[in-house]
């Protein structure tokens, strides 16, 4: 099958997590917003269609065969067993989605750090209020979320150095990520926080250097991290 995964064209963003399962898989997709010309149009025409049976709130969304599928967490529950990326038996998919999940709720606290009072307003305009979250988002937050998911890393039986089963899953590509933007957006909270965090960080590593993911950070089809993205670098809110 081939795959058709929308998302804004100038980001990374949400649309990540899943663009680093397609890639890792090796997957059939195109990614149908950053199509010239006729791509950004092609994404508005679903997401303003009044005759689609379940309509998308908001990219991402993916769309297979005649499914179209949003939210992140969810896209990668449906892809997951098709691309080899989660166990087979039902807890762990289960387990899989949890974390995600918890994922999901990170990525949004480390959007809010620069975003606290609206996504509509400039960071100029909240400046005051971005960072005074900043400063809870890294003295107690981000500790609290890097602590979770080292200490589910601690507890796996030896040799097994994932968070879902014996192999990579989304979930570890997710991990990736998040310590990926986290470095962008707060080197020196990151820089503090990694040295009690070795086993998050090995994860880190681990996926970095499988093949296709590697061809695909090293290619023109990973976007940078900008200052439009959830991971923005505003030195003042770096604590």
């Amino acid at each position: 099958m081939r795959y058709e995964l929308y998302y804004w064209p100038e980001i990374q963003g949400r649309g990540e997590f899943v663009r680093l399962a397609l890639e890792d898989a090796g997957a059939d997709y195109v990614d149908v917003a950053r199509l010239p010309k006729r791509g950004m149009p092609a994404m508005m025409r679903l997401l303003e269609s009044r005759s689609a049976k379940h309509p998308p709130f908001a990219p991402p969304f993916l769309k297979a065969g005649e499914l179209v599928i949003a939210q992140t967490a969810n896209i990668l529950l449906f892809l997951g067993p098709r691309l080899g990326l989660v166990p087979k038996d039902e807890a762990s998919r289960l387990w899989a989605h949890q974390l995600q999940l918890t994922i999901a709720d990170w990525v949004v606290e480390a959007h809010d750090t620069h975003h606290p009072i609206s996504g509509g307003l400039y960071y100029e305009e909240q400046r005051p209020e971005a960072k005074r979250r900043a400063a809870d988002f890294t003295a107690e937050r981000l500790p609290k979320f890097l602590d979770y998911f080292e200490q589910l890393l601690k507890r796996n039986p030896k040799g097994t150095d994932y968070l879902v089963g014996k192999a990579v899953s989304y979930v570890d590509l997710s991990m990736f990520q998040m310590i990926a933007g986290l470095r962008y957006a707060f080197p020196r909270a990151m820089a503090r926080l990694e040295p009690t965090h070795p086993r998050s960080v090995a994860l880190h590593d681990r996926v970095s250097v499988r093949p296709r993911l590697a061809a695909y950070l090293s290619s023109e089809r990973r976007l940078p991290f900008n200052q439009q993205g959830i991971f923005r670098h505003y030195p003042e809110l770096d604590g």
